[in-house]
């Protein structure tokens, strides 16, 4: 009987530390841009979701991701890695099979850990480990309707770490949008075509927030109180100087955690974080003790309020998916200021914005400002702006947020230039980065297997 009772106080104990885990929810959008989001001064749409979880939590106004496409975020994401670490530069490629990655680390504080919609590159997911991983396809748009479903029917006790992955606002945006556009920004040609795109991709941004709010909903009537709620978005917006590139408008991310009890409702910090830190953070917030080889480092202090300073500055890179975007950049955001790196800039800057397909979420807004830089010498400078950029970019982001202004040929930013250049170099050679002799190493991921001999 002695033994059963020592059996039963070991399972009491081991049931009251899982308890005080906190269930972990992380919402992913997809090609969404920050300043689209009402927490971030949005206005043209309205994003009731977005603002509700920023009124119960914490809001980062300088949260960014390592790249600017798809595969390589998300890789950064759940491994804690630098791209040039875990392998997944390329857009479409993978992180190194022998990498532990998101889930193992979980499992091994008792989770149960699942993936539902685009949380990884789309079927990618499958080879991370997650213990559930569906509804990954291109735009597999129920699978919010099924993380609800999930969430609902969950009868495991184990604490849950689920990631949801919602498509919006990636193309293809809804063909119809009734939303009025206001003012566009600076980097964009005003034409009608630019101005029907934009509402759509709003509606797309109305979808996201849809979402998330959907999900949140589930997430707090099944698991209560104790849970760690974070919403982000894995880049920006598909258009010019967005999605593919390291401006703000590309790297920069909406990042907002709620987790009742431990962060304070309605805040807002400058903290610098990385999608790198992510990883490390959740595992603190846990309990665990975070792997120090990772490239991210926990910002759970800044959560906690114990502090509002974690990164001084965050390192940013762009290489490819195959032929297509086509443009290897590296860089380097403080807390003012940005320095990018063109590593070719003799070569010609092209995306899938002006070589896709030509029909409404290819090129069409795209020839209209061509058409309109024949006689207009503002939209002029854009196009070519888009298309020719200089080997090296200065940019004072607390003044020049849309980062119009290179300032590195400015002999007053001559010292500001060189160190920054410096930290860059020195971040390259950390992580075995040797500028364009690497990316000529790089594998397509696209490419088609050779057939057998």
């Amino acid at each position: 009987m002695r033994g059963l009772g020592f059996l039963l106080a070991v399972m009491l104990a081991a049931t009251a530390r899982a308890e005080s885990k906190p269930h972990v929810v992380l919402f992913l959008a997809d090609d969404l841009g920050v300043l689209d989001c009402g927490p971030y001064g949005g206005k043209d749409v309205p994003t009731p979701n977005m603002d509700r979880l920023a009124k119960d939590g914490l809001t980062f106004r300088k949260a960014f991701v390592s790249s600017p496409s798809c595969a390589p975020s998300r890789a950064a994401l759940l491994t804690g890695l630098d791209p040039m670490r875990n392998g997944a530069m390329l857009n479409h490629a993978r992180p190194k099979a022998s990498l532990k990655k998101w889930p193992a680390y979980f499992r091994e504080q008792g989770y149960e850990v699942a993936a539902i919609g685009k949380v990884a590159h789309y079927a990618q997911v499958t080879e991370y480990g997650f213990d559930r991983a569906s509804h990954f396809k291109y735009h597999e748009d129920d699978c919010i309707a099924e993380a609800v479903k999930f969430l609902e029917g969950r009868k495991s006790d184990k604490p849950l770490c689920l990631l949801v992955g919602t498509n919006w606002p990636h193309v293809p945006w809804p063909k119809e949008s009734a939303i009025v556009v206001g003012k566009l920004p600076p980097t964009m040609v005003d034409t009608s075509e630019t101005r029907s795109a934009r509402a759509r991709y709003l509606a797309a941004v109305a979808n996201a927030d849809r979402d998330l709010g959907l999900v949140r909903a589930a997430a707090t009537k099944k698991l209560g109180e104790n849970v760690f709620f974070a919403f982000t978005s894995d880049h920006g917006s598909q258009f010019p100087f967005g999605k593919w590139n390291l401006t703000d408008a590309g790297v920069r991310t909406p990042l907002i955690v709620s987790w009742p009890g431990r962060v304070k409702p309605g805040t807002a910090t400058d903290a610098m974080v990385g999608w790198i830190d992510l990883l490390p953070t959740l595992l603190a917030a846990t309990g665990a003790e975070p792997p120090k080889d990772l490239s991210g480092r926990s910002f759970l202090d800044v959560l906690l309020g114990k502090t509002d300073r974690h990164r001084d500055k965050v390192f940013l890179t762009h290489s490819a998916d195959g032929q297509m975007n086509r443009y290897p950049i590296r860089g380097v955001r403080t807390a003012d200021w940005k320095y990018i790196r063109n590593l070719d800039p003799s070569a010609e800057h092209h995306t899938h914005v002006d070589k896709g397909n030509a029909g409404a979420d290819g090129r069409a807004y795209w020839d209209s400002w061509v058409a309109k830089a024949k006689t207009d010498p503002a939209a002029a400078a854009i196009v070519t702006r888009y298309h020719t950029r200089p080997a090296e970019e200065l940019y004072d982001v607390a003044n020049d947020p849309h980062e119009r202004t290179n300032l590195a040929a400015d002999p007053k930013q001559a010292d500001r230039l060189k160190a920054l250049r410096a930290d860059l170099d020195a971040w390259m050679a950390a992580n075995g980065d040797r500028g364009l002799a690497t990316e000529r190493e790089l594998p397509n991921p696209n490419a088609k297997p050779k057939p057998k001999d």
